[in-house]
């Protein structure tokens, strides 16, 4: 997380209090709009927990749009 507020900080010279208001929020924003397997990895990811976070991000959004794409073509999921 402190890596994204460092990032909102060069690109729009808020402070680092505003810049963290501003991560939480977007953070906030996306877990109600992602699906909720991928909405719950977001606060690991984003504290550096990558370590196993990236293939399970990758196995449930493959899944997910396998579920989209079977129910697309007719196939059950």
């Amino acid at each position: 997380m402190n890596e994204l507020i460092n990032v909102v900080v060069q690109k729009t010279g808020l402070s680092q209090e505003d810049a963290q208001k501003a991560a939480v929020a977007v953070m906030d924003f996306l877990k109600t709009k992602l699906p909720g397997p991928i909405a719950s990895h977001i606060d690991g990811f984003l504290a550096g927990g990558t370590q196993g976070t990236i293939g399970a991000l990758e196995s449930e959004a493959g899944e997910l749009l396998k579920g989209k794409l079977g129910g697309l073509f007719g196939q059950s999921s």
